[in-house]
This record gives structure tokens, C-alpha cells and sequence, in this order.
């Protein structure tokens, strides 16, 4: 992992990027979000099968990650699941584990994450494959050979954060999808689900979670 970590402030012991003044997760409890979200709205981990790949934007806290794993391995997944993770501002070990000590339900998963990173990557745990790619995903993504079954779009919020969900990066995710994937993210801003939509993707709005109205998927063309 790189030197330079993101900056968080701590608020209720909820962690909160310096950089984009956002929370990392939900207020109203981010293992339900994440499962609402990113499970649900990619209808995981019933599609899970060999070869299965991930694309994320934004690691974060690892909570995504490690929802699925737990997900993956509850539904006895035969893997290999490819999970591969694009993230700029990476955590410190010291605030991650500070993050997800909110989470007793993943205790195990989290302090496996915790000692894995502590060596090189990629990294496998069980039916899952981790790995992280450094960087802005807007010159690291087009490198990554992909193809993406799912995608879970997951940058801080477009308003404080609009470098992620710039219509040349949508359209680049939208690009490496594979027939018949499929994507979720938290937000329904307009401008996303039109950006998603011009990228040749079938986009729907649903039902968000808490205090969020409103979520979006899509589908690229099978």
C-alpha cells in the first residue's frame, strides 16, 4: 500500500474524507447499505459462478469487499471470484481498522483483510481474489483487461467528489462490463444515469436505502 493515506476526520466514530467532506458509509448502518446496494442491486451472490469478475470504484474501508466475501462464502460460492478494486486515496491500516470495528458481524473478515495487506497482493481469501490498483481510475481503469460481471460504483458523493463520476469514466466502466453485466451505485444524480444510459446501458432507478430515495442500476446489453 502507498505512503500517503487518506486524511479522516471522526465524527460519532464514523470516518469522514478530509478531502471530499463524506462520510465512507452510511449514517443509518453501511452493512445494510452495502448489501441493499451492491448486493442486491447486482442480484449477488446468487449469479456468483467460476471466473466471476468484480469492478469497484473505490475501496475505502474494505467494507464492500468484505460484505461480498462473507456474502460468498454463506452461499458456499465455488470461486475463483475476481474482485478488483480501483482506489486513489487508500485508507491507513490504523484508521481501517478504527472504521470497521463498527462492523462486529465481519470481525473475522476484517482481521483477515487487516493481516493480508500487510504483504503483497494480489490477495485470496477462499472462493474470493483481491486486488487493489492504486491511483486515479481515470488513467489506471482503461489498462485493466476487465471484463466486469458486476460493477459497484461507490466514490464519495458526485457533488463533492465529480472527478469519479465524470461521463468519460462511466463510460469507460460501462466499456469493460461484460454481456449482460451489470452495475449499482448508491446515487441516482441525473447526470450519472444519463451519462450510464448514453454509455449503451439499460438504467433503472430504485428504491435507496435510508434516508437515500433513490439508487441506480444498470445493465449493459447481453
Amino acid at each position: 500500500m502507498p505512503d500517503q493515506t487518506a486524511p479522516i476526520d471522526w465524527r460519532e466514530d464514523i470516518p469522514v474524507s478530509r478531502r471530499f467532506d463524506d462520510p465512507y458509509f452510511s449514517l443509518q448502518g453501511g452493512l445494510e447499505e452495502t448489501r441493499h446496494v451492491f448486493l442486491a442491486g447486482n442480484d449477488l451472490p446468487a449469479r456468483f459462478r467460476p471466473g466471476f469478475r468484480i469492478l469497484e470504484l473505490g475501496f475505502g474501508t474494505g467494507l464492500n469487499f468484505l460484505v461480498t466475501l462473507r456474502a460468498a462464502r454463506a452461499a458456499q460460492v465455488a470461486g475463483p471470484v475476481h474482485y478488483t478494486s480501483f482506489e486513489a486515496f487508500p485508507m491507513s491500516p490504523e484508521d481501517r481498522a478504527r472504521a470497521l470495528a463498527a462492523f462486529p458481524g465481519i470481525a473475522s473478515e476484517a482481521a483477515e483483510l487487516a493481516q493480508a495487506l500487510r504483504g503483497p497482493g494480489p490477495w485470496t481469501f477462499g472462493p474470493l481474489t483481491l486486488t487493489i490498483v492504486e491511483g486515479d481510475a481515470r488513467a489506471t481503469l482503461p489498462a485493466w483487461p476487465g471484463p466486469a460481471d458486476a460493477a459497484y460504483l461507490d466514490g464519495f458523493s458526485p457533488a463533492k467528489n465529480p472527478e469519479m463520476w465524470e461521463p468519460a469514466l462511466l463510460h469507460a466502466v460501462a466499456a469493460k462490463l461484460a454481456p449482460g453485466g451489470r452495475l449499482a451505485t448508491y446515487t441516482a444524480a441525473g447526470h450519472v444515469r444519463r451519462a450510464l444510459a448514453e454509455a449503451g446501458l439499460t438504467v433503472e432507478r430504485r428504491p435507496g436505502f435510508g434516508t437515500k430515495r433513490h439508487m441506480t442500476t444498470a445493465r449493459a446489453p447481453s
